[in-house]
């Protein structure tokens, strides 16, 4: 796969996600040594007290070494080498656990050197609660005399339930690389998905463009011979085909400026363009455009001169007028204005017709998106003639603009920044 900005952001992503995932387990890992540790110490540290406390008890003077053996992660043998009584022992050992706040639930056994066997001693629960012994469960020590062995049955579950944040918090992390990249493969996919669109979308139109272009030089041929220039009915039918034509490319234009504007292919060619002139050009073409009487009044007296890609700026201005025209009624009046402030210029746009209603507004500049006209419902059009007006404002880093006039009819303001005009 090709890396361009959008996957190495994903990627970056997706590796700080792992990364943190990572810690988080490292550092859970940490924890649960260290409890794992600590819990260890307080049960050795007690058994050390429980065994001094019966060796002052009988006054004999305690042996050197360790008299505690760890057997398993949760069993242990205390080599006591004195005699006690089992009913003194459970004393300690609660005593001694309860000091070291160890809250585990634990069973202890006591050697019996008559029957030489393991004699069970008693079952603390921690919560009161009876349970049963594990008979099974403590072993008989040949080397040793008077011992006890003591079991902790909940140990291992203890070090979870005490890491149960870190816990909570290792599993936030994994849900969200779980929604991370679910996410980034609906937007791979999506992705995908609009780049078959874009180039569906610009096939399609260069096959359209190829047939009609000869419909074009053969209409134009046929309507210049004098056998259809004598002949009205068929000079009419030519200048039909011609008319139609011209519109179906226009439409194809307008959809490859809004595939190419989609895939970022559009590069300005900023130029010193006149204002007045662009605006006289546009104001001819729409009238040979439109069969009906349109007045554009061009009401500006000074020669404006601004920095713009020309080709751009043509078809922004003839998209804003082509779009009054659509939405006024019989007689179409625009008015093309020019304000000087210390923001820049700003043309404005008013016309007379049936304006837009204000639920509308908000949405004239999104794409596809067409306002209803009450005499017309299918109105022509895609409905992104002002989304490309919008998209060439924001190529410029111009603002545009839209609202109703009290008279009717509405105002399309473009503000062109200080530094694009003369």
């Amino acid at each position: 796969m090709k890396f361009n900005k959008f996957n190495t952001v994903i990627f970056i992503g997706f590796l700080a996600i792992v990364g943190v995932i990572i810690m988080q387990l490292f550092l859970l890992n940490q924890a649960y040594v260290f409890e794992k540790r600590d819990t260890e110490d307080k049960i050795h540290f007690a058994l050390q007290d429980v065994v001094e406390k019966i060796y002052q008890d009988n006054n004999s003077e305690m042996p050197v070494g360790n008299l505690i053996k760890k057997v398993s992660a949760n069993y242990f043998i205390v080599n006591v080498n004195d005699v006690f009584e089992n009913r003194i022992l459970e004393h300690y050992l609660k005593t001694e656990f309860e000091k070291v706040k160890l809250e585990l639930d634990f069973e202890y056994a006591i050697y019996d050197c008559s029957s030489e066997s393991m004699v069970y001693g008693n079952y603390i629960s921690i919560d009161g609660k009876p349970s049963k012994m594990c008979a099974d469960c403590f072993s008989k020590n040949t080397d040793l005399t008077y011992y006890f062995a003591i079991r902790f049955p909940n140990l291992k579950q203890s070090y979870f339930t005490s890491l149960s944040q870190y816990w909570v918090f290792t599993g936030v992390l994994f849900l969200v690389l779980i929604i991370y990249v679910y996410s980034v493969f609906l937007m791979l996919q999506q992705k995908r998905y609009t780049e078959l669109q874009k180039d569906f979308i610009n096939n399609m139109t260069h096959e359209f463009k190829t047939p009609l272009a000869s419909i074009l030089i053969a209409s134009n041929y046929a309507n210049s011979q004098n056998e259809i220039k004598d002949n009205p009915k068929l000079s009419k039918y030519i200048q039909i085909i011609i008319n139609q034509s011209n519109k179906l490319n226009q439409h194809i234009e307008k959809i490859l400026y809004v595939a190419k504007t989609d895939s970022n292919q559009i590069v300005l060619e900023k130029s010193k363009v006149d204002v007045n002139a662009i605006l006289e050009l546009v104001k001819e073409n729409i009238v040979l455009k439109h069969h009906k009487e349109i007045q554009v009044e061009v009401l500006i007296a000074k020669q404006f001169y601004i920095s713009a890609d020309e080709f751009h700026f043509y078809n922004l201005i003839y998209n804003v007028i082509d779009n009054a025209v659509k939405y006024s009624e019989n007689e179409v009046k625009i008015q093309i204005n020019a304000i000087e402030s210390v923001k820049g210029l700003t043309l404005e746009f008013t016309d007379h017709g049936i304006g837009i209603p204000e639920k509308d507004l908000p949405f004239v500049f999104d794409k596809f998106y067409r306002v209803a006209r009450q005499d017309n419902k299918d109105i022509e059009g895609f409905g992104i003639g002002l989304s490309y007006v919008k998209r060439v404002c924001e190529w410029h880093k111009w603002q545009v603009s839209v609202k109703n006039n009290e008279a009717g009819g509405i105002t399309v303001s473009i503000q062109i920044n200080k530094n694009d005009y003369e």
